[in-house]
């Protein structure tokens, strides 16, 4: 077994492989040098110095020894279909019973001059947070590029170092479509209270470099920004090269059908490279979170055994925010309606479908508010069922009255 992509969804998947009773090779290649690791905290605990890096792994290195993982660090080149085997850059080949394509993607940087001038840096790996950190101390001049959930984390940790914020975003409101706009600008309001500079519909057109050694950002509203450092968070672009190359199909992502495999037959695709059906609506997807990183590996090495099974997680990711928590469940922007469920300063929203049924839910608050009733408002959708509006905007309610009464 030959799984391109070492990290969650690759460690997981090399983790199930064993557990479903695969007793030959399995061969784990990727680029990092580092084990299989969580990236949630690289934005948020290792940039505030609560957590180190050795934390984030998934499993401890001798546990690849143990259960006989190979963990290969060398980019592979090519995918031969019809020979089924890999070429490694080196030129080394493997063969393969299956393959599992798990490459994640590449950052979106910015093509703008001065876009690539040292101090401009972007946050996907452990290498990147590690050389983010250190400069993330008091007084530091952050500007930070995006502001979807690694800018506005990043913004946030930044913060709780004691550095100056400013968050620079081109849209009219932050995290787009992602979450109701009055979410949005609940989180707009939290960001300003605490001290970030947030500048909406604008974006960077030059950064330079100053005498002083600081970089100036130019921006398209005329102004400008001083920044220590420039953390660019504007997305990923899904790592398709490989598929594009073997004629394996991709869209958003590589294509994958319900059980995770994708055109070329025993090859399968998992995470955020891959766009896969939704259970929910049926519509092809593409999710960049943890949760779909920890489903999609044990799915997709099921079926690499032989299995049929079908990936029926939905979508579920959140972003911690100081003393907040936003969570997204299932698919809102669906939605044709919603309700809201308020009390103590946090706040659900339901999404229902044309047809009345729960499509989504989106949640915003104080974390100690919003764990346990989230997790009842996930299920409600993950059940599939269908409460009235009313039961669900009024608090006298239980959310877990509606599951009980399902």
């Amino acid at each position: 077994m030959v799984i391109v992509g070492a990290g969650h969804v690759g460690g997981r998947a090399a983790q199930a492989l064993r557990e479903f009773g695969w007793s030959g090779e399995i061969l784990l290649i990727g680029n990092e040098t580092h084990l299989p690791y969580e990236r949630p905290p690289l934005s948020k605990a290792l940039l505030t110095g609560e957590r180190e890096g050795a934390s984030c792994a998934l499993r401890p290195k001798e546990v690849y020894e143990t259960e006989r993982i190979t963990h290969i660090v060398e980019p592979v080149i090519s995918i031969d279909g019809r020979a089924r085997e890999v070429t490694l850059a080196g030129g080394r080949k493997f063969a393969y019973q299956a393959l599992l394509l798990a490459m994640g993607g590449h950052l979106r940087r910015l093509s703008i001059p001065g876009g690539d001038l040292p101090g401009v840096l972007g946050l996907r790996t452990l290498d990147d947070a590690a050389a983010l950190a250190p400069r993330l101390t008091p007084g530091a001049e952050i500007v930070v590029v995006g502001g979807g959930f690694i800018g506005l984390e990043v913004a946030a940790s930044a913060r709780k170092r004691g550095c100056e914020v400013s968050l620079v975003e081109g849209a009219d409101r932050l995290m787009g479509r992602a979450v109701p706009e009055a979410i949005g600008a609940r989180v707009l309001s939290l960001h300003q209270t605490r001290g970030v500079n947030v500048r909406l519909q604008t974006a960077p057109v030059e950064i330079g470099r100053r005498a002083d050694g600081r970089l100036s950002v130019a921006l398209s509203d005329g102004r400008e920004l001083t920044a220590t450092t420039v953390v660019v968070g504007i997305g990923i672009e899904p790592a398709i090269e490989l598929a594009r190359a073997a004629s394996i199909s991709f869209n958003r992502g590589i294509e994958v059908n319900a059980e995770l495999e994708t055109s070329l037959p025993d090859v399968f695709a998992a995470g955020d490279v891959a766009e896969f059906p939704s259970a929910l609506s049926g519509q092809a997807i593409r999710q960049e979170s943890w949760h779909n990183a920890e489903t999609q590996g044990r799915t997709a090495a099921r079926n690499m055994l032989g299995g049929r099974e079908p990936y029926t997680a939905l979508p579920w990711l959140w972003s911690d925010q100081y003393d907040h928590v936003l969570q997204v469940g299932g698919e809102p922007a669906l939605g044709s309606t919603s309700v809201i469920r308020s009390w103590g300063g946090a706040e659900i929203w339901f999404h229902f479908d044309s047809r009345g049924g729960l499509i989504g839910v989106s949640g915003f608050g104080e974390r100690a508010a919003m764990a346990r009733e989230f997790k009842l408002a996930r299920m409600l959708v993950d059940r599939r069922l269908r409460p009235r509006a009313d039961q669900l905007s009024d608090t006298s309610i239980t959310l877990k009255s509606l599951l009980r009464a399902a």
